[in-house]
């Protein structure tokens, strides 16, 4: 960047070699490359979507439609469409669902802007009207909200079937919803009055094989392990659980000690006391009654052979979120000292057993009284096919639990879109000024999902739109979305297409947050650092001698 004010030398203030675009190219090349994100995530959106085949620098492929794992893969350089990755990252974390959405719904809003910003409207005016717009949309949100309770099975398994509309495992949908509804329910606590629901204990355990109907779901724990010796029991009835966070080895010393051994009797002595502890050690196990031991660290092999013989199973090395996830499914408590191993402190289980699955050995702990932690089995021809089904089932069991938190659902298939940009219009009128056209702009880019998802099912957008409209303003009830299977406006509660309102609310927020950061962008300074890169990547290398 040189300065040159008449009849003095050049000053130079930025490194040479430094990019910048300012003003409204800088605002075009932001918005353009956000337009860029969204138009590639659009076609995946809705139940006729269609998906992406990633191919990563390793040459690993990724089959989805999911937004957020779509978004995750892509290398994407340009800094303002980083941050609508950021976008569905965040809607992602926060929600589990959606994130399709609001990728699309911060690409439209841009698209609008950019409309608004060729009427020489000043950004910070379209970003004061996107910030009024927003909060009236989640009012309007908050208004048509329909609340359900945790006992409503029913409805709790639409919301599942309606997240799991849209994924690659749509010919299983009904059983894995199932599944993600017993699951979130059996891990549901209240605290404080509230429901809590915390997905982070329901532990999904990917297998390929068989089909995508087998997946189960196991009310206790599956652990990746394998019994630790062979002669223990493969199957243990009405189990009793030790979990362990302490080795069952002798201590090494921590300090350098040298023992002086002068004959093979001193050497059996030195032996013999460390089998003895070491069956003290497996005694104790034995007397508080423990017919399974789970440990964190590492088992002596003389100590495994004594827990053999007394017909106790035992496995090694489990990691401290399934000792953590054990312990809350069979209400046992992990001990760090062998010492404080008592009967009050094992956990209960129906059966604990090994069970083969093609090459790979798991260990079952079934049947547990009331479990607060489960697990989910997913299985599934491929791997490609396990994977997706694994994504679709984290979204399933995310919107499960935002609706049993909040106890709130809207319609889905674009209905609550179409009520929010119906009102938004009347809204707009109200406020008046230049921001009436950044309002109304707002109302276009939230009519874009329900378009979206009849362009995906190859029906006539505009036609669908105006019928769409037409029963929005005449209707008392405002869930009429579209039906992308008959093409036609129908009654999203009566076809059971329901989602969890706080999807649709973060949907609103992280879009027009998003919108509003890259609008406000009006320079661009590119560091030299990146092109030097380059070139080092570029200049041929000289030949070693080894070459």
């Amino acid at each position: 960047m040189v300065a040159i004010p008449s009849g003095t030398v050049p000053v130079l203030v930025l490194k040479e070699g430094t990019g910048r675009t300012t003003g409204r190219e800088a605002q075009r090349n932001n918005i353009m490359a956000a337009k860029i994100i969204a138009e590639t995530v659009k076609t995946t959106l809705g139940p006729k979507g269609m998906d992406k085949m990633l191919v990563s620098s390793f040459g690993d492929v990724t089959i989805t439609n999911d937004g957020a794992t779509i978004l995750k893969e892509l290398d994407v350089q340009h800094p303002a469409a980083k941050m609508l990755v950021e976008v569905a990252k965040a809607q992602d974390n926060e929600v589990g669902d959606g994130t399709t959405t609001a990728a699309v719904l911060a690409g439209e809003l841009l698209a609008k802007a950019e409309n608004l910003l060729d009427q020489n409207i000043h950004p910070t005016i379209i970003i004061e009207g996107f910030k009024k717009a927003s909060e009236k949309a989640r009012e309007i949100l908050e208004s048509m909200a329909i609340p359900i309770s945790i006992k409503d099975d029913k409805r709790l398994l639409d919301v599942a079937v309606t997240s799991m509309g849209s994924k690659g495992i749509s010919a299983a949908k009904e059983h894995f919803a199932k599944l993600a509804v017993e699951a979130v329910k059996q891990v549901t606590e209240e605290k404080d009055g509230k429901l809590k629901a915390d997905i982070d204990l329901i532990k999904i355990l990917k297998k390929h094989g068989k089909s995508l109907e087998e997946t189960e779901l196991v009310r206790g724990m599956v652990i990746d392990k394998e019994v630790a010796h062979p002669q223990m029991p493969k199957l243990v009835n009405n189990a009793k659980i030790a979990l362990l966070n302490a080795k069952l080895e002798i201590e090494k010393t921590e300090f350098d000690a040298k023992i002086n051994i002068e004959s093979p009797e001193q050497m059996k002595l030195f032996l013999d006391e460390e089998e003895r502890m070491l069956r003290e050690m497996v005694d104790k196990i034995a007397e508080v009654g423990a017919n399974v031991v789970f440990c964190e660290k590492g088992i002596d092999d003389v100590a495994l052979h004594f827990l053999a013989k007394k017909g106790i199973l035992a496995v090694k090395n489990v990691s401290s979120s399934d000792m953590e996830k054990l312990a809350r499914a069979t209400g046992g408590k992990i001990v760090a000292s062998i010492k404080d191993l008592t009967s009050d402190v094992l956990g209960e289980a129906k059966t604990v057993e090994e069970v083969k699955i093609g090459d790979d050995k798991l260990i079952y702990v079934r049947e547990c009284k009331n479990p607060k932690s489960v697990t989910i089995v997913v299985r599934g021809g491929t791997e490609h096919v396990v994977d997706e089904a694994e994504r679709s089932l984290h979204d399933a069991l995310c919107v499960v639990r935002n609706a049993i938190e909040d106890g709130k659902i809207v319609p889905g298939g674009g209905a609550p879109e179409a009520e929010v940009a119906k009102q938004l219009r009347d809204y707009a009128v109200k406020v008046g000024g230049r921001e009436q056209l950044a309002i109304e702009a707002f109302a276009d880019a939230v009519e874009a999902i329900p378009l979206t998802l009849a362009e995906n099912a190859g029906l006539d957008p505009v036609d669908i739109m105006v019928a769409l409209r037409a029963k929005h303003e005449s209707a008392a009830t405002p869930s009429y979305g579209v039906d992308v299977f008959s093409g036609k406006i129908r009654d999203m509660l009566e076809l059971n297409i329901v989602e969890p309102l706080r999807v649709k609310l973060q949907v609103i927020k992280s879009a027009s947050e998003a919108a509003n950061m890259i609008l406000k962008i009006d320079d661009v300074i590119a560091a030299k650092g990146v092109e030097k890169e380059k070139e080092k990547e570029e200049t041929p290398k000289e030949p070693s001698e080894f070459d």
